[in-house]
Formats: structure tokens, C-alpha cells, sequence
């Protein structure tokens, strides 16, 4: 607007200006014009000079205020936990060797939790509902350049301290690979049960899919995955938001939406080791009774397990439906044993779906999530998920090769020491 103003005025002398001195009077209104756009952009360069620091002060302080009102709260819901949980030794052993676990672990939790906090690629707590704790952080490429593959990532946590930041490391490391990944929140133990923690993560992943262009996303490239307890609450919302579309009931999004789903180290709990299942929680600290708590009651577990909804005779035109499923699974894993994805992936590949199942020999539960990408170089989980998301895109997967080794950011001694002392 300025510079047609000022080219106006340059070609049109103001009203009354004496024709004569057609060519002074020119010169001066031009002059006059340029000196007082050029006062105006200094000015405006000062306020935004002084804006900008203003706006990231007001900015860090949001995040930082975000911050405490969420140590608030999840302290306000440990102490409730802890009433529940009472006096026992199965969990305060296994909360004695998390703290060891952590200490060992804390070179890396410090890079990566800095990253978190200061990285221009992560847009923090983006809310996508209206219940507590719907937020989701967006791990974008520094590559702007054309649409990108999206990953929506569901956290574990054991149904009770999942949190959207623990996925920090697979979000940078895959936006290195020019994959967007989305980070979602989900209200855990005791602050709702699983009916909650699925409603939030169906609500989340509608928020994807209807902003996935927003963002650089590409709405034909979107996978959903999920990790531990996030893998069977995403296979959950998967399975159940099938068996929605089938029977012509109102959704927000669509199963056809999603490329792929990718579960890893999930325990999908199946009529077969159901008493198994929750024998091995209550030995390992998670008490029988407050897993019946999370998952609603004996009664209730059925609804609650995507094997049993698929093999539920009412479910049979939501099979067709289903993306394909790739579940992920170490050998050595004592959290929840590859039996669970074994058998799942058996139950999918009996009922059509198209399945498979890619373990990892030796691999303990955290090994795959933690320890792996923590000790940097070669990741061998990490490097089947980018050729899974990228198989179709021959560019990238030559990218892929030509990428130089993850950065490693524990000492070999400590991971080696808190894979020992694991309480997973």
C-alpha cells in the first residue's frame, strides 16, 4: 500500500501545485513521500524488533505455565494412584529400579528433553479437544518442500503414565527422514479409564486427518502407530472405528484414512491368555485389580480387546476394512511377551486381514523404544518403520540410504547398566 502511494503521488502532483513548476513540485512530493514511507517501515521494523522478543517471552511463558499446570496435575494424580496401589513391594521395588533406570538413562533424557523444549521443528501442545490433556505435539522436517508422510503415534506408559512427550526421539529422528509425526496426548489412570483414553486418541487422530494438509501433510500417506499400552489402545480405535463404519454409524474420521497401522511391544489381550495376561501385569506391579479398574471390569475386557471384536460374529463386515497391520516385537521382552503379538497376528491373518509380524531376537521392551535409538548408528527397528513409510516413494528411499548414522547420545556403559536394572 505504501509504495502505490507513494508512486501515485509521484505521477500525480497534489491539488494546487502551480504547473509551471511542474517537475520541481514532482521531486519534492516524491521526496517527501519516500522520507515519510521510510520514517513508517523504520518505525515498524522497531516495534517488530521489539515484538519479537515480547512474542517469544509470551510464548516460553505459556510453555512454561503449561508445564507446571501439568506437574501440578500429575502429581495431584500419584498421590491418587498411590491410594490405590496402597503399601507393596512389587511396585516400590519396580519404582526403585525406574529411578535407577532413569539415572542411568539421564544424559540422554537431557538432550533429547532440551530438544523437546527448544527445537523449531516441534510445535508443543497443539489441542485438539475439549477434554483435559487433548494436545498433541507436531514433529515437522526442516524440508518444506512438497507434502509429507504422517505418522499419528500413540505413547505407552502402562495405561497410567503414558505422555505425549515420550515420543520426542522417534518424532525428531523421523522428521529427519522427512516423515511428520503427531504425538497424542490421552487422559491416563486414574484421571479416566480406557473408554476415555480411546475417545481422546479417536479424537486426536480426527484432528489429524482433517489438518494433515495444514501442517505439510499428505492426506493419502497417513499411518497410525502405537507403542506398548498405546499399541493396544490404537489397535482399539482402530478395530472399533471399523466396526462404526460398517454399521453406517456417524464418524469423524475413516479407517480408509489410514496406509498402514504399526504396533510395537503391544499387549492386544485375547480370551486365549487373558488370565495369563493378567497374571503376568499383577507379577510385574501392575495389580490385577487395578487393571480391571483401567480396562472397566472383568465384563468389560471383551469390548476392550481388538482380537475378540474382530472374532465377534457382528464384526465380520468391519474385517474387510482394516488396513494393513505390521506389529513389531522383541524376543526377550518381559513387559508383555511376543506372544501377544504373536497371536493377534495370527487372529488377523485368519480373519483376512492382510498382517504381519517382524520380531527382533533378543530385544528386551525397551531396548526397541529407548536403549536403540538412544545409542545412536544403527537401528534396525527404526530402519524397517522408514521402509514401511516409504516403500512407495523410490526418492526417498534413496535419501534413506544415503543417510548418515543416528547421532548417539548415552555412553555404551549406561545403556548396557540400565537395560540391567529395567524395570519394563
Amino acid at each position: 500500500m505504501e509504495t502505490a502511494s507513494s508512486s501515485s503521488s509521484e505521477i500525480f502532483p497534489p491539488n494546487g501545485v502551480n504547473q509551471g513548476s511542474k517537475v520541481d513540485s514532482r521531486i519534492g512530493v516524491a521526496t517527501f513521500s519516500t522520507s515519510s514511507s521510510t520514517q513508517h517501515r523504520r518505525r515498524r521494523g522497531c516495534e517488530k524488533m521489539v515484538s519479537r522478543p515480547r512474542r517469544r517471552q509470551q510464548a516460553f511463558g505459556r510453555e512454561i505455565g503449561h508445564a507446571a499446570a501439568e506437574t501440578y496435575l500429575l502429581a495431584r494424580l500419584s498421590f491418587k494412584l498411590l491410594s490405590y496401589l496402597g503399601i507393596g513391594y512389587r511396585w516400590i521395588t519396580r519404582l526403585l529400579a525406574l529411578t535407577l533406570y532413569a539415572m542411568f538413562l539421564m544424559p540422554g533424557f537431557v538432550q533429547v528433553g532440551f530438544l523437546y523444549f527448544f527445537s523449531s521443528q516441534i510445535r508443543r501442545s497443539v489441542v485438539y479437544g475439549d477434554q483435559p490433556r487433548n494436545r498433541l505435539d507436531l514433529y515437522l522436517p526442516a524440508n518444506s518442500d512438497g507434502l509429507k508422510p504422517v505418522v499419528a503415534f500413540v505413547t505407552g506408559g502402562a495405561w497410567i503414565i503414558g505422555y505425549k512427550a515420550w515420543g520426542c526421539l522417534l518424532g525428531l529422528q523421523l522428521a529427519e527422514r522427512d516423515v511428520i509425526v503427531a504425538c497424542i496426548d490421552y487422559r491416563n489412570f486414574p484421571q479416566g479409564t480406557i473408554s476415555d483414553m480411546l475417545a481422546d486418541v479417536s479424537r486426536g487422530i480426527a484432528y489429524i486427518c482433517e489438518n494433515v494438509v495444514e501442517f505439510g501433510g499428505d492426506p493419502d500417506k497417513i499411518y497410525l502407530m502405537g507403542q506398548s499400552a498405546g499399541a493396544h489402545i490404537g489397535a482399539c480405535v482402530l478395530v472399533q472405528q471399523a466396526v462404526k463404519e460398517s454399521r453406517g454409524d456417524s464418524i469423524s474420521w475413516s479407517v480408509s484414512q489410514m496406509n498402514a497401522y504399526f504396533g510395537l511391544s503391544g499387549g492386544y489381550i485375547d480370551r486365549y491368555n487373558l488370565p495369563k495376561l493378567v497374571d503376568h501385569f499383577h507379577s510385574r506391579g501392575l495389580y490385577r485389580s487395578i487393571f480391571l479398574s483401567i480396562m472397566e471390569g472383568q465384563k468389560s475386557l471383551e469390548q476392550f480387546s481388538p482380537e475378540m471384536i474382530l472374532q465377534n460374529p457382528s464384526s465380520k463386515n468391519a474385517i474387510s476394512l482394516l488396513p494393513r497391520i505390521v506389529l513389531f516385537h522383541g524376543t526377550s521382552d518381559y513387559s508383555i511377551p511376543s506372544d501377544a503379538s504373536k497371536m493377534f497376528v495370527e487372529t488377523l491373518q485368519k480373519e483376512g486381514v492382510r498382517a504381519d509380524l517382524i520380531l527382533y531376537d533378543g530385544k528386551t521392551h525397551t531396548d526397541l523404544f529407548l536403549q536403540d535409538p538412544l545409542r545412536g548408528g544403527k537401528d534396525k527397528l527404526f530402519d524397517d518403520l522408514v521402509a514401511l513409510i516409504h516403500a512407495d516413494d523410490e526418492e526417498a528411499l534413496a535419501r534413506d540410504a544415503l543417510a548418515p548414522p543416528k547421532r548417539r547420545f548415552v555412553p555404551e556403559i549406561l545403556l548396557r547398566l540400565g537395560r540391567q536394572v529395567s524395570p519394563f
